[in-house]
């Protein structure tokens, strides 16, 4: 699009927010506002819709659960791997106490003999050598085969991290550019609604949220699910008894999980709405700041970010320390099983009805149980976060766009990009040089409206049945009180907002009927609020066309009187601006606006108080520049000096959406009408009511 600066809508659209906006979006309906916070979506559904955002990515998934369960196999062979080395050391020291030179049978007999048959009870299962002490060949090899263990566990989960990472951050990148094709594609109905500090939020911090809550819990989840069903086939397969009283956890985590997540989940919601809220509020007040500090309203200001700062802080607490609670919950649970554990274990032992490893496995195990679980319990706030902040999200990508170009959309010759320099230059009479005819783009620039229609809010009309016609090569210039509807006229014209009723025809072509891009591409535009990137003079320049060549872009500049400015910075065209372009005066910004819009060599062109930044003098020079841009081209003026708009073609007066007056300057202060008013109330001093003339 061949203009300038995003558009801003007219005053006449109700402005929420109470502190000034900057940027192209300062005024009307763009100027920011305060946007109903939707109902939250379900947890479930939620939870099922970012999970299937994982579905690019299915291969890597199965490679990411292949390699956690081969992990996790071979971290719960450790325990009873490690049971054996118990075995061997107790049967070792137990063997070093029995009379040498005697078998088993004969050692344990005499043990109950001597009246200790529960003892020759308890080491019977046992493989006792009698005189013999610990094996230690044995015990090395049962270590080393531990650590092996162990060590290839290590390397497994760090191989699903590594690919689950890579996953997840693919996952976010196409979420992140899933906004940006969205945002691109939504109304400007919907900006007028959602203050920027609450939308960058959605954008920056709810995204990035959801990536961490993804990254830490799918990887923590993935294996303690699978460690919950491996220990669960260990411990059956060392005590069926024992571990069913493990199991007796599951039921237990899930109702604790269940019963504090509800309540948390809600807190979470909140915690990041008002973490939007506060965003909005910063941004708005720090935009503002000078305007803060000129009418002393610095106590106002901090009162209402205390406000909103003490909202997300009762929140986030609320919402941490209730899903806290879930985590010393199930550890208490986990306590509790691993005391019956401990007692019944101790009771198979001294019967003989398990080893010490065994037992001493099992209690390993049943760590190994309860921690997964009481895991997936604490993730659960991380999760509640996650999905709240992808609630946010979805309510984002779920706004509805704005509506579809044509099927078949209208066409024109696209504009050559590789235009000489000539075309943009000539012979300068005052520094001024001509503009390329539109001509050249076989278009006339005829823009008709006929019967148009449209309203901001169904039940508040603004503009009503505006006919009007504008002729190829004039200049139409649109005046009017605030509120008029000025601005939303030429908004109508660049298709930032549908029409309710009637038609604008460009060429005798419904605009309606034209791609937007197509529509956009012939039209320029010029905002009093200027905008302009991080970047270079020269690259702000060359953003109207790219493609431009130099000798274009400087020549550009030369017809805008951006040259006469330039040179007097230190690094010339390849001066960087910052965010703020805080090292150049707002004339001079106006001045490379200008810039790029005369590159741009648009068919259509539209001045939004295009020259209200600029000084007297170099307004003068300007008013040169943009009638040479205006040649041979339909041009709209919005002016609140009338001054600047005397030889217009087409003077159109607007006052509550309707056209009441057009005619040229001449003409429409002889009906001594509404224009008549305007123009004497600017150059008439205003009279005290009451003011006594001079003795």
């Amino acid at each position: 699009m061949s203009e300038s600066e995003n558009t801003s809508a007219d005053d006449a659209a109700p402005v929420r927010t109470p502190l000034p906006q900057r940027g192209p979006m300062g005024r009307g309906p763009m100027g920011g506002g305060g946007a109903p916070v939707e109902k939250a979506m379900n947890f479930g559904p939620s939870l099922k819709r970012l999970m299937g955002r994982l579905r690019p990515e299915w291969f890597q998934v199965i490679s990411v659960t292949i390699l956690a369960a081969i992990g996790v196999v071979f971290s719960v062979l450790g325990p009873k791997l490690l049971g054996q080395g118990t075995n061997i050391i107790f049967e070792g020291v137990v063997s070093a106490q029995l009379p040498a030179g005697t078998t088993k049978a004969e050692a344990l007999e005499q043990l109950r003999s001597s009246g200790q048959g529960q003892l020759a009870d308890m080491l019977a299962p046992m493989n006792l050598t009698p005189g013999q002490g610990i094996d230690f060949a044995a015990l090395g090899s049962v270590l080393l085969g531990v650590a092996v263990l162990y060590l290839l566990a290590s390397v497994f989960m760090w191989l699903q991290a590594f690919v689950l990472n890579g996953s997840v951050q693919r996952t976010i990148y196409r979420l992140r550019q899933d906004i940006e094709v969205k945002l691109n594609a939504l109304p400007l109905r919907y900006f007028d609604k959602m203050q920027r500090g609450e939308l960058l939020s959605r954008v920056t911090n709810d995204i990035d949220n959801v990536s961490q809550s993804l990254q830490q819990t799918l990887s923590q989840a993935l294996t303690s699910i699978l460690t919950v069903i491996g220990v669960m086939v260990m411990m059956f397969t060392i005590s069926p008894l024992l571990a069913l009283v493990a199991l007796v956890t599951i039921p237990l985590t899930v109702l604790v999980t269940v019963v504090i997540g509800k309540r948390s989940q809600k807190l979470f919601v909140a915690q990041w709405k008002h973490t939007g809220e506060l965003n909005a509020r910063i941004e708005e007040t720090f935009t503002g700041h000078s305007l803060v500090k000129l009418f002393g309203r610095r106590r106002e200001t901090n009162d209402e970010f205390t406000a909103k700062n003490e909202e997300l802080y009762g929140a986030s607490f609320g919402a941490q320390f209730v899903s806290g609670i879930i985590m010393p919950a199930m550890m208490f649970i986990g306590n509790l099983v691993y005391v019956a554990i401990a007692v019944l274990g101790g009771l198979m032992v001294a019967g003989g009805q398990m080893s010490l490893g065994d037992v001493q496995a099992f209690i390993q195990y049943s760590r190994q149980f309860t921690q997964p679980l009481s895991q997936l319990g604490s993730m659960a706030n991380l999760l509640q976060s996650g999905v709240a902040s992808a609630e946010r999200v979805f309510q984002l990508l779920d706004a509805e766009e704005q509506s579809p170009d044509a099927v078949r959309p209208y066409s024109t010759e696209p504009v050559s990009t590789e235009r000489g320099s000539a075309e943009l230059a000539t012979a300068e009479r005052g520094g001024a040089g001509v503009a390329r005819s539109a001509s050249a783009n076989g278009v006339s620039g005829r823009l008709v409206f006929d019967d148009v229609s449209f309203r901001y809010e169904p039940d508040k009309p603004l503009i009503e049945h505006v006919n009007l016609v504008a002729e190829p090569g004039h200049t139409i210039a649109i005046v009017g009180p605030t509120g008029a509807g000025k601005t939303t006229l030429v908004n109508l014209i660049m298709r930032f907002y549908e029409l309710d009723s009637g038609r604008i025809t460009l060429d005798g072509t419904d605009i309606a009927t034209m791609t937007r891009a197509e529509l956009r591409g012939r039209m320029g535009m010029v905002l009093q609020d200027t905008w302009l990137f991080g970047g270079t003079i020269r690259e702000n320049i060359a953003y109207g066309r790219p493609g431009a060549t130099e000798e274009e872009i400087l020549s550009a500049a030369q017809a805008t009187y951006v040259d006469r400015f330039v040179h007097a910075l230190p690094d010339g065209y390849d001066t960087v601006l910052d965010d703020e372009a805080g090292n150049i005066s707002a004339g001079e910004k106006q001045l490379i606006t200008i810039a790029r819009a005369f590159l741009a060599q648009p068919s259509v062109l539209i001045l939004d108080e295009a020259t209200s930044s600029v000084d007297t003098r170099t307004e003068l020079l300007v008013q040169k520049a943009m009638s040479a841009l205006r040649s041979d081209r339909t041009s709209f003026v919005i002016a609140h000096r009338l001054s600047t708009i005397r030889d217009a073609d087409l003077i159109v007066v607007m006052e509550d959406g309707q056209i009441v007056e057009q005619g040229n300057h001449a003409e429409l202060l002889r009906l001594g009408g509404a224009y008549h008013r305007l123009y004497n109330a600017q150059f008439e001093a205003p009279a005290l009511e009451g003011e006594e003339s001079p003795a």
